[in-house]
């Protein structure tokens, strides 16, 4: 991380801006370089001076913040991300709700989904250990995110070696194919998950959802007040008896989690 990129300057901005678009400085500390640097390169582009250039600049023009905000949007994701938590996804709640699915499918909705390794993590655990044991039914996983870039990458489902680390070696042989550097999920398994450019603080999708994963993002980024109303959305959006999964850092404060050390929640049956 270059001193540039943390140079108080940058940070003092970001504490001006990120309360103005509903976000929080405590999430951003990790990762300010990743910002800062997006910040330096969009001065270079508009010809500004500094920071202080660009703030006159969103002072005035009202249009330059839908940029900022794309800014300060953190896509970091893998498949299989933070492993024992899909674990029990896999072991412990997939059979539950398949057992339960009265109406032999299983709705889930990756809030938030990036490049779609989350997504499609759901769609290979469902095909390689669900499906087995529970043939008549079937998966509808919704995938959004607000970067429209990120969503038309998860509909390509190519990815780099390193984003398929933590999956098992015969699923990856399995259901990837190699193209040049890139690892390219089979269309088996893409056609699994739809994709929409949503942002999760704008209305809900239509329907109910048995498994909802908002994992590294609202609970991370997102101002208090927006924390509140995105938990409020979410678990609006299940089913009585449904699972809200957060990441591995995150928590709710005002509810218990299913599971001991676990982000994992449910909705009152």
């Amino acid at each position: 991380m270059s001193p540039r990129d943390t140079a108080p300057d940058c940070v003092s901005f970001l504490h001006w801006c990120l309360p103005l678009l509903g976000l929080r400085w405590r999430g951003y500390r990790r990762v300010r370089g990743t910002v800062c640097k997006r910040l330096r390169r969009r001065l270079r582009e508009l010809g500004l001076a500094d920071l202080g250039a660009y703030r006159a600049l969103l002072e005035r023009d009202a249009s330059e913040w839908a940029q900022l905000e794309a800014f300060c949007r953190i896509p970091i994701s893998r498949f299989y991300r933070d492993r024992r938590v899909f674990d029990a996804i896999a072991d412990t709640i997939l059979p539950m709700l398949a057992r339960a699915a009265e109406s032999g499918r299983v709705a889930c909705w990756s809030a938030g989904c990036a490049a779609g390794e989350e997504p499609y993590s759901l769609a290979l655990i469902w095909s390689f250990r669900i499906q087995p044991e529970f043939p008549g039914v079937a998966p509808s996983i919704l995938a959004t995110d607000a970067d429209e870039g990120m969503v038309e990458r998860g509909r390509r489902a190519c990815y780099a070696r390193s984003a398929v680390r933590e999956l098992p070696p015969d699923w990856i042989a399995a259901a990837f194919d190699a193209r040049d550097e890139l690892l390219c999920l089979g269309p088996r398994w893409r056609s699994l998950v739809a994709f929409r450019v949503r942002d999760i603080r704008d209305d809900p999708p239509p329907g109910r959802f048995d498994l909802i994963l908002c994992r590294n993002a609202a609970f991370t980024y997102f101002s208090p007040a927006w924390q509140a109303r995105t938990e409020a959305a979410l678990f609006g959006c299940l089913r009585p008896g449904g699972f809200l999964v957060v990441g591995i850092h995150e928590k709710l404060p005002d509810k218990e989690p299913w599971l001991a050390h676990m982000p994992i929640y449910r909705k009152p049956a």
